[in-house]
């Protein structure tokens, strides 16, 4: 855990559950890309660096999302780095509680309020910021998250966030969190024609070549989507459909899985209902969902 591995001249990351990038700008100065989840794994990278004789000068968070920003605050208070991040992404790191808000759909109970969904807040600035490093490509990576982008390093080192899932999550989960589908697509479409010295995704082996696990993550996208047309072939209620999704993909509902699985169902619904491929009822006070046919 936390392996320091080279993916470029001037370009590392950390092999850990949310994989962490690392920038040296120069001799000294290195900027990271995401922090993990918790002030465990800013602890972690921290002492590396410094064995390093590395000075953490900021970091470039992908999107908000707790496992990605969660050593923020740790990093920032041993250091005084920066962080950046893209437009709400940058709002939602600051303020934290807006992100399981967000999933849920309301303000959040309290096995919603752990660091599992809501990190310590941090500052962040937006990528914009003068301050950012210039010599960075910002890559827009919508889909997964709200304004999640992804990391161009100069020796052509391109980190991809959430955008795409290993093989092993998707066999696991089967239903993995996308807040917005059609971007979701149009993001998977984009990176299928990208070339780079490497790919680092988040949660999946850094490969110069990814095209095939984008191809397997756009069949799981269709092959859900598909699943639910199946189940809303005659009227029915949302937690009907998350029930059905459920136990298709065997999965075992708690706190975390409900609302993680839930919004990406709810996601699902909406671009299927926007693309013509379901209807909406309200009948008896209830909102039904149903199949075009």
């Amino acid at each position: 855990m936390y392996e320091l591995i080279r993916a470029g001249a001037s370009t590392w990351y950390f092999q850990c559950p949310a994989k962490i990038g690392v920038w040296r700008a120069n001799e000294r100065d290195v900027y990271l890309i995401d922090s993990g989840g918790d002030k465990d794994a800013g602890r972690s990278v921290l002492k590396i660096l410094n064995e390093q004789g590395w000075r953490l000068k900021g970091i470039l968070n992908t999107h908000s999302n707790a496992d990605h920003v969660g050593g923020n605050r740790y990093l920032q208070d041993k250091t005084g780095c920066k962080a950046f991040a893209c437009g709400a992404e940058a709002a939602l790191t600051r303020r934290p509680l807006l992100e399981p808000s967000l999933i849920y759909g309301g303000y959040p109970f309290r096995e919603l309020r752990g660091k599992f969904l809501m990190a310590k807040p941090s500052d962040a600035l937006d990528i914009g910021d003068e301050a950012f490093p210039k010599e960075i490509e910002v890559i827009p990576l919508p889909g997964h998250f709200i304004d999640m982008v992804g990391f161009r390093t100069p020796d052509d080192v391109v980190f991809l966030a959430d955008c795409i899932a290993s093989r092993e999550t998707i066999q696991k989960y089967g239903v993995t969190f996308l807040y917005d589908v059609g971007a979701q697509l149009k993001t998977l479409d984009m990176v299928e024609q990208m070339e780079a010295a490497m790919f680092v995704p988040a949660h999946a082996e850094a490969s110069a070549d990814v095209k095939h696990l984008v191809r397997v993550n756009r069949l799981k996208i269709l092959e859900i989507a598909d699943r639910l047309l199946e189940l809303c072939r005659t009227p029915m209620m949302f937690e009907d459909i998350l029930q059905g999704i459920f136990a298709h993909h065997q999965l075992t509902m708690n706190a975390a899985q409900y609302v993680l699985v839930g919004s990406t169902v709810r996601s699902y619904l909406s671009w299927l209902r926007d693309t013509g491929r379901l209807t909406i009822d309200y009948t008896d006070n209830k909102m039904l969902w149903t199949a075009m046919h």
